[in-house]
Order: structure tokens, then sequence, then C-alpha cells
């Protein structure tokens, strides 16, 4: 989960990382309080999960309160590669001397942490490493180890850190370690980390990844989760503890297994070329051992979507063989039926494997008129994008 810069921020401070204190507004009249509570001159600052703010005009100064509404109005609602803003950020602008780069992120190649440094902060580390790459040290830093003194020390002497700063940004490269470990973090980014002119070293901005798959440790997490930004279909898939991602075409897609769920979606956006560009609606893996329940979970959450035209239910029998597979696909239609949900759209299945012989026969004997058995996966995918195409 990627966290908003003052969500990372909150996290910074937890830690002991030195931030700029803001408040987050959704309205320029919200803007316009929090700025004349300040004081000063603020800066105003697109809340968006992506990089490029300052460029596309989402990051802008106020010099007084009237000002933090204007430019609040300026930047809620503006589109930031492909991001809407719904919120900003104003905190009190800091008069900045020299800016720089550190991070920490799982290097999965090496199987260990990398530390980046660079004294060129404020703009993106990937023109840096492409146009000065001597100017960007990377450290690895050891899972058990961690980032100790002396750890921080090689990193900050490895990026040139002029001496006045030095032991400063030793301090806050621990600090953020601290993030990355108790917050089960696979990313702490701060860009800038800025000298102002007072001397004190700060977190301007702040980037934060959490492991998903560490959120059982941190019931504090549940809060930092912005469903406001979640698709409502993904939502309620989630609700079902469903595998589900929502993707903008008209083909339904069910099957059991990753590999085999994005080989239908080629499959299908390959077939629907032929009949105008027909495009699947969405990723679904239901799982190896999907159930009737399962699969009428999942079968509702597909035909729920508006753009959806036609399902195809694309199975492989392994550990649960194909008739019971079949029979989770009946009794599923039967659950939506017994619901007051009759599916009205057509479903294509391929199912093979295991027991796939007596899968087949279920399904043709099943009587439901809308439900469609077709042998290949590539002669499904094209039917299913025939009839999503109303042809």
């Amino acid at each position: 989960m990627d966290l908003y810069e003052y969500q990372a921020k909150e996290l910074f401070a937890k830690h002991g990382v030195a931030v700029v204190p803001g408040k987050v507004c959704f309205t320029p009249e919200e803007a316009q309080a929090v700025a004349s509570d300040i004081g000063t001159t603020v800066v105003v600052k697109a809340q968006v999960k992506t990089g490029g703010r300052g460029k596309a005009g989402g990051v802008k100064l106020a010099d007084n309160a009237s000002d933090a509404k204007d430019r609040a109005q300026d930047i809620l609602g503006l589109d930031i590669k492909g991001h809407i803003v719904h919120k900003v950020l104003v905190a009190e602008a800091a008069d900045i001397a020299e800016e720089y780069y550190v991070s920490f992120l799982l290097d999965r190649t090496n199987r260990t942490f990398l530390a980046m440094a660079s004294v060129e902060g404020g703009v993106e580390i990937e023109e840096v490493a492409v146009n000065n790459p001597d100017a960007l040290a990377m450290i690895r830093v050891d899972a058990l180890e961690g980032c100790t003194l002396e750890k921080a020390t090689e990193i900050a002497d490895a990026a040139k850190f002029p001496a006045e700063v030095r032991e400063q940004v030793i301090e806050m490269l621990q600090s953020l370690w601290k993030v990355l470990v108790e917050e089960d973090a696979t990313l702490v980014e701060v860009n800038p980390l800025a000298k102002i002119t007072d001397g004190r070293v700060l977190a301007l901005d702040g980037k934060v990844s959490l492991d998903d798959n560490a959120q059982y440790r941190h019931e504090s997490h549940l809060a930092l989760i912005d469903n406001a930004q979640t698709d409502p279909i993904e939502l309620r898939a989630k609700e079902f503890d469903l595998n589900y991602v929502k993707l903008q075409g008209e083909v339904g897609i069910i099957g059991n297994g990753a590999g085999l769920v994005m080989s239908t979606l080629d499959v299908v956006a390959y077939a629907g070329e032929e009949f105008g560009g027909v495009k699947p609606a969405n990723f679904l893996d239901i799982g190896g051992g999907a159930s009737a329940q399962v699969m009428a979970n999942g079968l509702d959450i597909v035909l729920g979507d508006p753009e959806v035209k036609a399902v195809f239910v694309n199975v492989f029998g392994g550990i649960t063989a194909c008739d019971a597979v079949a029979n989770g696909i009946v009794q599923a239609v039967g659950m939506l039926a017994e619901r007051g949900e009759p599916i009205t759209k057509p479903i294509v299945c391929r199912i093979d494997g295991n027991n796939a012989v007596e899968g087949r026969r279920i399904l043709d004997e099943s009587g439901i008129a809308l439900i469609e058995r077709v042998e290949t996966m590539d002669d499904a995918a094209r039917r299913v994008a025939q009839l999503a195409a109303g042809k």
C-alpha cells in the first residue's frame, strides 16, 4: 500500500524523523483557515500517489491565507498523471538552502535492502542516476544487521554529504530505517531531504510503501487505507476475500490460478480485436479450491459490473476436480437466483483438467440457457468476445 505524503510524514514523525508539520485540507476554505493559523508563507501540495506533482502544477507557494485559498482552488480537481486531486497538504514553507535525497528499499533481486543517497535532491532520482550516476550512492544493508551507526555513516560518506549536515543525516538515516523495519515497509524515501537556512535538516517530502502481507501486525495501518480512491466493485470483492482487479472492458473474467487468469486476459484481448476491440473487464482469481459459494460470490461481483456484457469462466481442474467446479458453477447460478439476482448475461465456460469429461457433462445437462460451454480456450475467448460485442 502506497501512502500519501501526509501519511508518510506522520509515520516519520512517529519514529523521530524531523518534518515540517502541516494539515490536510479538502476545500479551499479549509486551506485558507490552516494558512491563517500558520500565519506565514505556506506551501500547498497536491496529495496524490504519484510523482511529478511540481511539474504538473500541484505544488504552489502562498504568501497569505487568501492566496492559499486561491492556490488550493487551482490544485483541487487537478489531473496529475491520471490521479485526480481531492485533498491538499498545507504546511509552513521552508527556506531551503540545499536539497538532498535518501531512501531505503527492498532489493528483491539481491535479497537484501538497498540504501540510496545523493546530495542532488529535489529532482526525480532517475534523472540523477542517468545524468550523474557518480552522485548517487547505493549501499546494501543486511536485514539482520540493519542500519547501524556504522552503516549510516558509510551511506552518508559514500554520498559525500557536507560536513555541516553529516551528523544530522546519519541520525536521519537511522530513524528512517526504523520506519522501514517497524512499519514493515518496502520503500521509505525522502526527496527532498533539505538543509534549511538555519542549519536544520528536514524531510520536506515523504514516500512510503507498506507491505500488505504484514498488515495483520499493524492494526493502525487500517486507518491509512483510502477507500475513496478505490473502485467500489474492488471494495466489494475484498469483502468476499476475492483476488479482483477492475479493468476497462466488456468481458468479465473468472479463473482459478493467477497464471491462468493472466493468460485468459491476453487471449480475450486478442480475440476481441476481431469484434471492435472488445477487452477484459477484470482480473478475478477464485483460487484452486473454489466452492460453490466462492463461485457465486465471483459471479455476483463480475455480473454486478455494468460494463460487463458477457462472462468467461476459464477453469483448469487440479486439486479441485472439474466435476466439483462444474457443480459449483451450476449451484452458484441457483444461489444467485434464490437471492433474487438471476443471471441475465451469457456465461461462456471452458473447463479442462482433472475429471473434465464429467464436469462438461454437468454443464451440458444443467439446462441453464445462458451457460454456453466451449471446448478450447481460444474458441471460448472468441465466442465470449463475440457475445460481448452483441454479435
